[in-house]
């Protein structure tokens, strides 16, 4: 009896299907960004910068082709939120260890640290009650302006040195904790939207 189960082939195209791969990519790259940003010279820097672009563009890639080539699958659906926040929390706490981030501007990055976990705990629990909470275009900016702000970090001296009057004033790096702040002011205003658009599921 074969009933409905899938065959080998299928089950081989769906873990690796195109979208699939970019999200291990993106996956894979996370270590790699960690380890040049912790090496911490300025080829080190460009380097990890470049990894981290090209994550952040598989980010947005791997839905989309997903969507247009209908290769959604459970597999994809569970590891690109894992992925996108796993990039986001590593490099934030490695430029968390830095000067970059020090003093009271390491609050944005707990702001933003803190909101991943709490959503993603509401996401679960209303995942196993069959609930879903849509991503709403505020947090689509959200993301795009944390990334950006991430990038930023990321070029942080190395980026100073290549901008008129940046190793002066920390140009690019003043831009990125600028941009960080605003990511952390989003996160704020999208994670009150989900608690307040799942609370109602939540109490009893």
């Amino acid at each position: 009896m074969t009933g409905s189960n899938p065959t080998p082939t299928a089950s081989y195209s769906k873990v690796w299907n195109l979208p699939n791969i970019l999200t291990y990519g993106r996956i894979v790259a996370v270590p790699v960004v960690a380890g040049l940003l912790m090496w911490d010279t300025y080829s080190a820097r460009w380097a990890a910068l470049a990894i981290f672009v090209l994550a952040a563009i598989t980010d947005f890639l791997d839905g989309y082709l997903a969507r247009l080539w209908k290769q959604q699958s459970s597999l994809g659906r569970m590891l690109d939120p894992i992925a996108d926040k796993v990039l986001v929390a590593v490099v934030l706490l490695v430029l968390s260890a830095s000067p970059i981030l020090s003093g009271g501007h390491l609050w944005a990055a707990i702001i933003i640290l803190s909101r991943e976990v709490l959503v993603s705990g509401l996401r679960e629990y209303l995942g196993e009650l069959q609930v879903s909470v849509p991503v709403t275009k505020i947090a689509k900016w959200k993301t795009a302006v944390q990334l950006v702000a991430i990038g930023f970090l990321i070029a942080g001296p190395a980026g100073d040195g290549v901008v008129p009057y940046g190793t002066e004033y920390h140009i690019v790096t003043w831009l990125g904790i600028g941009l960080l702040w605003i990511a952390a002011g989003l996160t704020l205003y999208t994670g009150y939207d989900y608690f307040r658009a799942g609370i109602r599921h939540v109490v009893d």
